[in-house]
């Protein structure tokens, strides 16, 4: 009838304005929180410049951003600074890579087999728990001073919390559900796929940003015990020769390709969950 098609157009006209005042909104809210970061940020530095040139600080130790930004420019200008970045960045990669995938797997099997969760529970306890930097020098004889050792201090890192996270998740499925899926007749494997997998996802994407920390810990610890190239040697070389600047523009380097390693996996995130979000 006439009288409801304009009643109905009139409600999605009120729910559209509804929607674009809702994301106005959320836009302010965003840019208001970017612009206080950026001037929370400019304040720090401008005040440890300021700190640096007029010695509140001592500059050998603590350096200053114009110091650093210098540093920076001439490494990236002659090409020195790139080796270093490629191979701590291939490194973290191939560790982050790997230790979510062998958590992910170690995981599975836990849950596949329950016996082998109860006798290994205990042993995961305890590696947990054991400082990771311990097991270095056992990497390093075993394994060769270079790449496989610090990828292997990496995965010792990674593999443990991951496979703890997602097995926890795969136990925490709910028990009502999988058993009216098994009444109508699903295997074990079907079980696992259709069922504890798809509704374990959003905890395995968000275990990835948590690795991402974890594999640059891990790689930068490695660095420091053996390497002879990469991000966490040029702090250690710095620390040496007592050349501070280098060390915390090192520093900076890392966290700024750590920021753009997280910002990615948590874009893939979204991404991917967005489905549960809207469930």
């Amino acid at each position: 009838m006439p009288g409801s098609s304009k009643v109905e157009d009139g409600r999605r006209f009120w729910l559209s304005e509804l929607h674009n005042r809702f994301k106005q909104q959320k836009r302010k809210v965003t840019a208001a929180v970017i612009s206080t970061q950026a001037v929370l940020l400019l304040i720090f530095v401008g005040l440890w410049e300021a700190a640096g040139r007029n010695d509140w600080i001592d500059p050998l130790l603590f350096s200053y951003p114009s110091k650093m930004f210098m540093q920076l420019w001439k490494t990236m200008s002659d090409g020195s600074i790139w080796p270093h970045v490629g191979m701590t960045v291939t490194e973290t990669i191939v560790g982050f890579v790997l230790g979510t995938l062998l958590g992910t797997a170690l995981a599975a099997t836990l849950w596949w087999f329950p016996f082998l969760s109860r006798v290994f529970d205990p042993y995961l306890v305890v590696l947990n728990s054991m400082p990771k930097v311990a097991l270095g020098p056992i990497f390093i004889v075993g394994l060769g001073p270079g790449f496989m050792s610090i990828v292997a201090i990496t995965l010792s890192v990674t593999v443990i919390i991951t496979t703890l996270n997602i097995y926890n998740r795969f136990r925490e499925i709910d028990t009502g559900y999988i058993k009216v899926v098994r009444l109508f007749g699903a295997s074990r494997f079907q079980l696992f796929k259709l069922v504890i997998l798809p509704a374990s996802f959003p905890v395995i994407i968000s275990t990835l940003k948590v690795n991402v920390g974890l594999a640059w810990i891990g790689v930068i610890v490695g660095e420091f015990l053996v390497a002879k190239l990469g991000l966490g040697y040029l702090i250690i070389y710095g620390f040496q020769v007592f050349n501070f600047t280098l060390v915390l523009s090192s520093l900076i380097v890392i966290a700024v390709v750590a920021t753009i390693m997280y910002q990615l996996v948590a874009a893939l995130e979204r991404k991917l969950t967005a489905g549960w979000r809207e469930r």
